[in-house]
């Protein structure tokens, strides 16, 4: 890890290609240092002037003192190599490259880049960009940047750091975490990464007393190992990371081998990893500033629910809609609670969650403060949220103060949220900042706080839990596609079950094999270029005696011969026909740049179609599996739907856990598809029908 501090911390600064010009790149970053107080040296490099501001110019990089800190080149890309040269020679410890040009503008650029980064690994030198904004450290008051930035130091409030590969974003997110009220310790933009990225920002932010919250936007990560490895980090230092990341629109990566390949797309992969490793993971950039917002404000949230009070019935009924569509908990309130409640509330205020308590509270303050305290004594619940009618100021002058109060009396330890149901009324400002410093997030709409709720109350509910299997290495693995017939050998030492048979490369030995394991019997063409065996009617199924095993094996052969006349089969696998059952698609997929996942999902030729499927972490506990298979649109099949029995999901589960350690012991793999796998009634198993491997 490059050491930051000459970047982020400087105490003397160059910008090389100074301007007196209102707006000119130079100028603004000088405007910048000024405002923000800046007490270190700043040396300004002109060619064309002695002075700019009433500050001395020097004429060349080559006049600067040696050692100084840091240097912001804003000047044009052309010259920019030679200027970091001429820097490493006088000793500048870190620079900043605002140019574009680079890996964006083809070949030359692309070489242009990757001097800069040889010149930072030759010299010891940390350089941000090229084609990024700046940064902004906040704690101690160090705008380098063009950008005009308010001189807001972060004081002793806990803060959040941004790291963003765009300039742009790292710029609207800070105005809109600004916004919120939120302290910003450090905004970072990486640009196009040269020689230093977001990894390298975010290991350092891990370490710095004053950031609890790093909020990132990533369009690609270069080194998803090494960012996977610090969230594990900062998930132990006690810091939360909420993540943007475009791309989940992108076609899912194409495999010719298996459905595995061409279901699990990259997005999806680096979903499940970021969110096993800790990471909150945002859908936009909104809900990026407001999973920011409770993470950095409110209380942390506990494994409970989610209690509401609003002050109107048709909300509460949507609020019950949307819950159910987002997944956020909303636990019945009974027991003590509900008899305090009762108590609490006029007779015709009915306890529910969500809780309508009318207008009420504008004849009756207090009524708020009734409904809020025996919420927060209850374990079920871990966050409150208040979704109120705000109107004018003149009802948001009887709301208001009242429900200030009771937080205030109260001094809850759970998360509480307050919603705006009329976003745009006309609320004053003080209000909402006395909530907030009460830690008490606000949002304009309860549609959005209960979104940012949900995925929160997930990331805190989830099953951290390993399986701690033991790697199950396949020796004797080979390059390419590996056929059916051996794929099922070595995946059955896995302990992966499959039906019994073998391979025959004559029509003797085949109706040996089919008198052994019993008719009827299924037939199917083995060869590595044959991944997809159906579509070249390679497979016959339900042969019932040794007559038509004869007829199949011929239509076979004749069926290959027609369809890939190229094709020269190693044999053809004759199986015991299965009992029918449910059939899934059970798949493993090792990510160049993320490692493993597996894929589960409903199955058979129509996989593709249907897309019923979940992308798991390889190293969940059994019980985390069996709950991401409750997560399947089709789950209701599990439990025995219109009166069949419910299904063997320990088994399936189990199968699943050794396919992840398969792929933890084989780290050659690159995928695997078992499609279909057929799930028996409860207390009868699995049983893998077809399977295939693709290894390095």
């Amino acid at each position: 890890m490059p050491d930051l501090s000459r970047l982020l911390t400087p105490r003397s600064v160059a910008i090389v290609g100074a301007s007196p010009t209102l707006g000119a790149l130079g100028n603004s970053v000088l405007a910048n240092l000024v405002r923000h107080g800046f007490a270190g040296d700043i040396h300004l490099i002109n060619p064309r002037r002695d002075t700019i501001d009433g500050r001395p110019c020097l004429k060349s990089i080559e006049e600067l003192p040696e050692g100084v800190d840091a240097a912001v080149l804003a000047i044009p890309g052309a010259a920019a190599i030679d200027a970091l040269r001429a820097l490493a020679a006088r000793g500048v410890g870190a620079a900043i490259v605002f140019a574009a040009g680079f890996a964006e503008g083809g070949e030359e650029g692309l070489a242009a880049q990757a001097e800069v980064g040889r010149i930072a690994a030759q010299h010891d030198m940390v350089i941000e960009g090229p084609n990024c904004l700046g940064m902004v450290n906040y704690v101690e008051g160090v705008p380098l940047t063009f950008v005009e930035t308010p001189a807001l130091r972060l004081g002793s409030r806990p803060g959040v750091g941004i790291v963003s590969q765009s300039g742009a974003m790292a710029v609207v997110l800070g105005t809109v975490l600004m916004g919120k009220g939120l302290g910003i310790s450090l905004s970072v933009s990486t640009g196009n990464e040269a020689a230093s990225g977001v990894e390298d920002y975010v290991a350092h932010l891990i370490g710095a007393p004053h950031t609890r919250v790093i909020a990132m936007i990533v369009e690609q990560f270069r080194n998803p190992a090494r960012f996977l490895a610090l969230a594990a980090q900062a998930y132990a230092a006690g810091k939360t990371i909420v993540l943007l990341h475009p791309g989940k629109s992108s076609a899912a990566r194409e495999s010719a081998a298996t459905h595995t390949g061409a279901m699990a797309g990259d997005w999806d992969v680096m979903r499940v990893k970021v969110e096993r490793a800790g990471i909150l993971l945002a859908d936009s950039l909104e809900e990026l500033g407001d999973l920011v917002d409770l993470a950095l404000r409110a209380q942390p949230l506990g494994a409970g629910g989610t209690a509401v009070l609003t002050e109107s019935g048709a909300f509460k009924a949507l609020t019950l809609d949307l819950a159910e569509a987002i997944g956020l908990a909303l636990p019945t309130l009974d027991g003590d609670t509900a008899a305090r409640l009762r108590a609490a509330m006029p007779d015709f205020i009915p306890v529910s969650n969500p809780m309508d308590l009318t207008a009420q509270a504008l004849v009756d303050p207090d009524l708020y403060r009734r409904a809020i305290e025996p919420l927060l004594d209850d374990p079920a619940i871990s966050a409150v949220v208040l979704a109120i009618i705000q109107t004018d100021e003149a009802t948001s002058a009887r709301k208001f103060p009242a429900i200030i109060d009771a937080l205030t009396a109260l001094a809850p330890r759970k998360a509480m949220v307050f919603a705006g149901l009329d976003e745009g009324a006309m609320v004053p400002a003080g209000y909402v900042e006395q909530l907030r410093a009460l830690g008490v997030p606000y949002f304009p709409s309860a549609d959005r706080a209960f979104r940012a709720l949900a995925r929160l109350s997930r990331h805190a509910a989830r099953d951290q839990g390993t399986s701690g299997a033991k790697p199950i290495a396949l020796d004797g693995l080979q390059a390419g596609i590996t056929p059916e017939y051996r794929a099922k050998q070595l995946l059955a030492r896995a302990g992966i079950a499959f039906p019994a048979g073998d391979l025959a490369t004559t029509i003797e030995k085949a109706q040996t094999i089919a008198e052994r394991v019993g008719y009827p019997v299924a037939i199917k063409a083995q060869a590595c270029e044959l991944s997809h065996k159906s579509d070249a009617g390679g497979v016959i199924l339900g042969l019932p005696d040794a007559e038509s095993l004869a007829r199949g094996w011929d239509q076979l052969h004749a069926n290959i011969a027609g369809h890939a006349p190229r094709t020269t089969l190693e044999g053809v696998l004759v199986e015991a026909m299965g009992a029918r059952g449910v059939e899934l698609i059970v798949g493993a997929r090792n990510d160049a740049e993320w490692g493993p996942v597996i894929l589960v999902g409903m199955g058979g030729v129509q996989a593709e179609l249907t897309h019923d499927v979940r992308l798991i972490a390889p190293d969940l506990t059994e019980a985390a599996i069996i709950a991401e298979l409750r997560q399947l649109k089709s789950a209701a099949l599990f439990d025995g739907f219109r009166g069949s029995p419910a299904l063997d999901l320990e088994a399936l589960a189990a199968m699943i856990a050794r396919l992840g350690a398969v792929l933890a012991g084989t780290p050659a793999i690159r995928e695997i598809d078992l499609n279909p796998v057929i799930v028996y009634p409860r207390g009868q198993g699995v049983i893998a029908l077809d399977a295939l491997i693709r290894a390095e």
